[in-house]
């Protein structure tokens, strides 16, 4: 089943296109993971997705129907992004009542435990918060809403790297006991790689990657050696990227040749590599 299907979506604003022709599908009960630069059109996307914006043409369904100015649809999925915006006389728990309201399924004792985690101020305006605090307050209302699709659009900028490491566990823990479908819109991609079942890269408002992560993981090697070696090793394929300092050779290669490595190294590429070297290239896959 999916959760989110897309299809030929155009997004145009006056004198740019944001989107062209997009087309993806989104299973439910899968972290996904939607990755690119910024202005790569993944906001443009999530928010069409969470009826906020309205396609110029194609198909957006979401459980199988529009979310446009759909409440039943919008009722089931939570959306948070960077920066936030609260009532200025908002604070922590009434940001948290509010989510209770909107949120079906919103956990409060999942919540209060996440409080704790982030070690977040109950009484303080967010008005008054730091830009880290008032990122664990969106991963607090993202995770205990327990949405069926809930979508974190770089939520965790300005937590240090020891916040990050708990958004993450609490995540996957509570995905373990409560499936969902849970969409990752980030730059850290390092960080989230062993997060994510399934990749979709976009840039320049095109999808240039559409699949599993596991898939993307054995797709490309790194082949490292004295320069000849590497050359013999290497030969007749394409390579994705190459760089040379004096004799030593560095090529990635999308096909491994069947042969033996004769005096060169090969190692697996990670997925930020190889998500870097396709932007860089504009490669369609």
């Amino acid at each position: 089943m999916s959760a989110v299907l897309v299809k030929d979506l155009t997004m145009r604003y006056r004198g740019h296109t944001a989107l062209h022709g997009v087309g993806l599908e989104l299973r439910e009960n899968t972290i996904h993971g939607l990755l690119g630069r910024n202005g790569a059109g993944k906001t443009t996307l999530m928010r069409i997705l969470t009826g906020q914006e309205f396609e110029s043409s194609g198909q957006v369904e979401v459980f199988g129907d529009a979310p446009r100015e759909n409440d039943a649809v919008l009722r089931r999925v939570c959306f948070i992004r960077e920066s936030l915006k609260y009532p200025s006389y908002f604070k922590l728990r009434e940001a948290l009542a509010a989510a209770r309201i909107a949120c079906d399924s919103w956990d409060a004792d999942f919540a209060a435990r996440l409080v704790r985690d982030f070690d977040l101020p109950a009484n303080r305006q967010l008005k008054k918060l730091s830009r880290g605090q008032l990122s664990a307050v969106g991963i607090v209302i993202g995770l205990a809403s327990r949405a069926p699709l809930t979508l974190f659009d770089e939520p965790y900028l300005g937590l240090d790297a020891v916040a990050r490491q708990i958004f993450y566990d609490r995540l996957l823990a509570d995905f373990a006991e409560h499936p969902r479908t849970i969409v990752l819109s980030t730059h850290l991609i390092d960080e989230v790689a062993d997060l994510i079942e399934h990749v979709v890269l976009m840039d320049g408002g095109k999808v240039l990657i559409d699949a599993d992560a596991d898939d993307l993981r054995g797709r490309a090697v790194s082949v490292s050696g004295p320069a000849d070696a590497v050359a013999a090793y290497a030969d007749g394929a394409a390579p994705l990227h190459r760089s040379q300092l004096g004799g030593h050779l560095r090529v990635v290669l999308t096909q491994r040749p069947e042969r033996p490595a004769a005096g060169v190294t090969v190692e697996p590429l990670s997925l930020q590599e190889l998500i870097v070297m396709t932007t860089n290239r504009g490669d369609r896959t």
